[in-house]
């Protein structure tokens, strides 16, 4: 699959790259035109790669990465949690791929989509089809994010998440839900801190990101375990 240079990173071990380059029925287009496309910014507006809490949404809907992650007591001991990933506004191009970490994925499944003309899993890859304006796609799997530092402590580290294009980078939203068993783990830490853009609300057994940016995105959310 021939590939543009676009590319959407989403967490750790995942990228969308749409291929519009050579693509049937799609004529080549010029930086400046595939720009113009993406994001309708000038030269000088592109982000080139500092992270920049965005506290007002721009004037046309970004693609929204959402993640509902659940640990389990058994992912204390495997490392392995239960995904549930749905993407919204994905940009429109003839031919994309969502793409894991091998063997940080297992169980890989499509389980739902509008707007996508085929979408189907191959290996630790979903590919796509026709991907038209405003599609939507949901996937369901287990992922090896959970870290076990030592001495009763554990880690989940979420990222890089990036939309990217070229040199520059562009409004992305993302919403992260976590569950976890409030009688085994509590949070001690959350990186990046709270603050316009990136906002965080949580109880016991259960924490909400909500944040909109450009650049670079590493998300950590750091357990103890109480017994």
């Amino acid at each position: 699959m021939a590939k543009s240079g676009i590319r959407i990173a989403l967490v750790a071990c995942l990228s969308i790259l749409p291929a519009l380059a050579g693509a049937a029925a799609v004529p080549p287009m010029s930086a400046e035109e595939l720009d113009a496309w993406f994001n309708g910014k000038s030269t000088l507006e592109v982000n080139e790669g500092e992270l920049t809490f965005l506290a007002a949404p721009p004037g046309k809907p970004v693609h929204h990465h959402q993640n509902r992650i659940r640990i389990t007591e058994d992912s204390l001991q495997s490392g392995w949690t239960e995904l549930e990933q749905c993407h919204d506004n994905l940009d429109a191009v003839p031919r994309s791929q969502i793409t894991f970490r091998e063997g940080f994925i297992r169980n890989l499944r499509v389980v739902e989509m509008r707007g996508i003309g085929e979408a189907w899993v191959e290996g630790p890859s979903v590919q796509m089809r026709e991907v038209r304006p405003g599609a939507h796609l949901c996937l369901a799997a287990q992922t090896r994010a959970l870290n076990d530092s030592g001495n009763g402590y554990f880690m989940l580290n979420n990222g890089p998440y990036m939309r990217k294009f070229l040199d520059g980078y562009y409004p992305m939203r993302v919403s992260l839900k976590l569950e976890y068993p409030p009688q085994l783990l509590q949070i001690i830490d959350i990186s990046p801190a709270e603050q316009a853009g990136f906002h965080v609300s949580q109880r016991a057994g259960y924490l909400n990101i909500d944040t909109l940016f450009e650049g670079e995105l590493r998300t950590q959310v750091q357990f103890e375990r109480l017994r």
